[in-house]
């Protein structure tokens, strides 16, 4: 069986999980994925300054996550994709599948599937 690796491919998929990759911007995917939004709305459903939230949007933007239209003086930002919603929601329940109580170092001891951080490649160094 030969495997076909697609290294381009490969590299758009980790600029996607970079974009991702910071707590804030998590939670404005998950403010977008109710609809759009502005950037002052945004900033006073996180409780973050508005050029946080417009320097998060930016790298969301530059990763094609988020698309921004004009709406009279101000810019309106929604997802680019309702896919990425059910990204953020497939992590969680991989991170999470039984609920907010579970240790998800415990989970999925079955299948093999395991967080701690002992088993990951390099013992998670």
């Amino acid at each position: 069986m030969t495997m076909n690796y697609d290294l381009h491919q490969h590299d758009a998929v980790a600029r996607l999980f970079r974009a991702l990759a910071e707590p804030a911007r998590l939670s404005l995917v998950h403010c977008l994925a109710d609809g759009p939004h502005r950037v002052g709305e945004l900033s006073s459903h996180l409780g973050l300054a508005q050029s946080t939230v417009s320097a998060h949007l930016a790298v969301l933007k530059g990763a094609g996550l988020v698309e921004a239209t004009p709406d009279g003086r101000a810019t309106l930002y929604r997802l680019a994709t309702s896919e990425l919603d059910e990204l953020l929601h497939a992590g969680e329940r991989l991170i999470d599948p039984q609920g907010p109580d579970q240790d998800p170092r415990n989970h999925h001891a079955e299948s093999g599937i395991s967080l701690d951080p002992a088993r990951l490649p390099g013992g998670g160094r």
